[in-house]
């Protein structure tokens, strides 16, 4: 076998994974804290693309990437915010009307984006400091891969400092641990329900940037990373951070190994049946959360 060859995917499965870890963030922070499946996150990826090339229209440049993130973490965090407080807060102690209400605001985003942009995709062109890359011990390691990789792990590291070293992680803990005793002590809970799942639609926002700068944002693209997110959710343990980390690792390492022997299609059935195993063996996934609130 080519080691090359294997080299070059083992570095395109860390970049898938670092895809994969941004989208299920989002999930594994609204799962955790809510038990809430939010069907439109794929369609917060969506809006973090178009926020992109809006915002690459406007601040053409080199630096305009850079201008793009921000914007796109705030506004599919404001768009989270939208649809928690109209929706989520309101059935969230009922998940299937939760799920079935997400849906349906999914679909909604989706006609929106192909009335406003059309069905056909739009391109968000890299900056030049993006274009090209280098060879590593015989590995092609383009320089937009890296970046995805440097911004995933940015972010990764970011998130963990907010849970572990400020106020709002605390109230985090404390609601995720039990969420009456919590509210018993005076905690605002639906505040910080807010809060995170803001946090968690913003991430989605990030990876929809950078997704821009792998293909076309279209109005279906959200969809493309929405399955395996909620795979690396249910691999990694609900609600675990760590977990989900090593879970999108382990799955994007699969998925881009595997497309060394078989086509992407196929190489997606056995991701699916590599996890439906996973499962059968470890069903609390690769951490075991403790939670009061996911006990109850």
């Amino acid at each position: 076998m080519d080691s090359a060859l294997v080299l070059t995917q083992i570095f395109n499965g860390f970049s898938l994974a670092s895809l994969y870890l941004l989208a299920a963030l989002g999930l594994a922070l609204s799962f955790g804290l809510m038990r809430v499946i939010n069907m439109a996150h794929g369609e917060m990826l969506m809006l973090g693309g178009y926020l992109a090339y809006l915002t690459l229209l406007a601040v053409p440049g080199p630096m305009g990437i850079l201008v793009a993130m921000p914007v796109a973490f705030a506004g599919a965090a404001c768009m989270g915010g939208v649809i928690q407080i109209g929706l989520v807060r309101h059935l969230s102690a009922r998940p299937l009307d939760t799920l079935l209400a997400t849906w349906g605001v999914s679909l909604i985003l989706q006609q929106a984006a192909r009335s406003l942009f059309g069905a056909i995709g739009v391109d968000v062109t890299a900056p030049a400091w993006l274009d090209g890359g280098f060879t590593l011990a015989g590995a092609n390691v383009p320089s937009s891969r890296l970046f995805i990789l440097a911004v995933a792990a940015a972010v990764l590291a970011a998130l963990a400092l907010v849970l572990a070293r400020t106020r709002i992680g605390l109230l985090v803990r404390a609601v995720n641990q039990d969420r009456m005793m919590a509210a018993a002590t005076g905690i605002d809970v639906r505040r910080v329900d807010l809060a995170m799942f803001c946090l968690g639609t913003g991430i989605a926002g990030l990876a929809g940037v950078v997704l821009a700068l792998l293909g076309p944002v279209t109005p279906n693209v959200g969809q493309s990373y929405i399955v395996p997110a909620f795979l690396v959710v249910v691999m990694g343990g609900l609600g675990s951070i760590v977990g989900t980390t090593v879970a999108a690792l382990l799955l994007g390492l699969f998925s881009a190994l595997a497309q060394i022997f078989v086509d992407v299609s196929v190489a997606q059935v056995l991701l699916l049946a590599f996890v439906i195993l996973f499962i059968q063996v470890r069903p609390q996934g690769v951490i075991a959360s403790r939670s009061r609130a996911l006990d109850a």
